[in-house]
């Protein structure tokens, strides 16, 4: 299945994940991100230059932490733009655009998971397992 997105969104997803790593880089006093976390979103970095094409649910999974933590990256610079500044800022107007792509991406994502949740479901008989979230494929 193939995640699609518009120039908005992709620079909004790669500006929040920059910020993320910045944010989140050891030694910089910041509190660090969980490995795991870290890892998803440095994996997505270089992918973000277009569609991606998502194979099993795995993938998704994995993606889905990326967002998750690029999103709420997003939502505290906004926030933090917000109360620095004004409501009406430039700044905070921006900040609100980039979290939103962010959040609209995620919300899709979603959708995309639950759909394919549903068609293993449908074809095994049974919710997703760990084995199934790796093996079962899906066609772009």
């Amino acid at each position: 299945m193939i995640l699609h997105f518009n120039y908005e969104e992709l620079t909004a997803l790669r500006s929040g994940a920059r910020v993320f790593l910045e944010r989140e880089e050891p030694g910089r006093g910041a509190v660090l991100a969980p490995s795991e976390e870290r890892a998803s979103v440095e994996a997505l970095l270089p992918q973000l230059d277009g569609d991606i094409s998502l194979s099993t649910l795995a993938e998704v999974r994995h993606l889905e932490r990326a967002l998750e933590a690029i999103v709420a990256c997003l939502r505290v610079e906004m926030e933090s733009t917000v109360v620095a500044t004004h409501a009406a800022d430039e700044g905070a107007v921006a900040a609100y655009f980039d979290f939103a792509h962010g959040f609209t991406v995620q919300h899709r994502l979603r959708e995309m998971a639950a759909e394919m949740e549903a068609l293993v479901e449908l074809v095994t008989g049974t919710p997703p397992t760990a084995e199934t979230e790796r093996t079962f494929r899906f066609p772009d």
